[in-house]
Formats: structure tokens, sequence, C-alpha cells
């Protein structure tokens, strides 16, 4: 009798545990991925590494404005060799240690040290291609990307030394989703220009 209710017990308990181990798995995923017309985007942005808190102070210390720092941590990303990696989006640490890395693996190393110096800033899906925008004072050299009527620049991370507000090179319609990383939500809005 006692071997009985010790083997239920221990079922008992590998169900919950599988339940807890599935619903982690999807509660991770549904952080990570969101779905677009062109399929799943996974995304893999992280501020967690010690590292590359160090590496992001270290290129933005001599900086006192947000437009500064934004383009020393562009410049450093756009010299990262560019090399396509189909198979799975690095994390920025990973992308650090590999020394290479395409457009989803820089993009998602270049808005986790915007993330660390705290600016706004938000990914932009196209067609087979992800770029980054950031929220700055105007900057009269450049055109931006006008959300609900607030200006955002474009950064692009497989330029090498591309200034902020690199050109929009895709027509509106083509913007599948402005997605905000760290939320992993679609940004909604009403308006959109490009002047």
């Amino acid at each position: 009798m006692n071997n009985i209710l010790f083997a239920k017990t221990i079922i008992a308990l590998c169900v919950v545990v599988f339940i807890y181990i599935f619903w982690q798995s999807v509660t991770v995923s549904s952080k990570r991925q969101i779905g677009t017309e062109d399929g799943i985007y996974t995304n893999r942005v992280s501020t967690s590494s010690q590292e590359l808190h160090q590496l992001t102070y270290k290129l933005t210390a001599h900086c006192n404005t947000h437009r500064c720092k934004v383009q020393s941590l562009l410049d450093y990303v756009t010299h990262i060799p560019y090399k396509i990696n189909a198979f799975h989006t690095n994390f920025p640490q990973d992308t650090l240690n590999l020394g290479y890395g395409d457009c989803d693996d820089k993009s998602n190393l270049l808005i986790s040290m915007l993330r660390i110096v705290g600016i706004e800033a938000y990914f932009v899906l196209v067609p087979k291609h992800i770029f980054i925008i950031v929220s700055l004072e105007k900057i009269d050299y450049a055109k931006a990307l006008y959300i609900d009527a607030k200006p955002y620049y474009i950064l692009e991370t497989t330029a090498k030394n591309s200034l902020i507000g690199f050109p929009l090179r895709y027509p509106l319609k083509d913007i599948k989703a402005i997605i905000d990383p760290f939320a992993n939500e679609k940004i909604a809005y009403r308006t959109l220009e490009y002047q």
C-alpha cells in the first residue's frame, strides 16, 4: 500500500514539474518572439552581461549628450564585421565573443547598449532586414521617421561608418512592425511619415 502511495506521489510530482517546465518555456518564447507578416521574429536583447555594461560605459565615457552616446555606440557596432548568420539570432554577448554578426545580431547588440545608457530605441522590421530607430533632439542634416509626429532617427548597424539618421531605404508600406524588444510588443501608431 505504501509503495502505491509513493508511486502516485512521484507521478504527481513529475506531472507538476512537467507542467511548470512547459509553462516556463511558453512564457520565455512569448517574451522573445513576435509574429509579423513575414513570420516570427525572435529577439535576443539582453543587458545582463557585466562585460557589456563595462564596454558600453567605456565607449560613451567621453560623451555629454545622448547624440554623442548613440554615435559612439553605432560606430563601435558598425565596425563589427558583417557575416550572415542564417540559423539563429545571437545574444549581444555572443556577437561580441564571435566578433561578427548580421543585421539581427548587430541590432540586438546595439539596442541592448542603448538601453544600458537609457536611450529610447525600437526595432523596425522590414522584409528580410531589421534596423533601429532612436528618439533624439532634431538633427539638421538628417531626415527622421515620424511616429505620431515624434521624430526617430534611423541607425543602420550593417553600414560601416554610418551616421545617425541613415536614409530610409524602404517604402513606408514595407515597415512590417515597430517593436519595443524589451517589452516584446509592437508599437501602435496612427501616423507614420518620413521627412
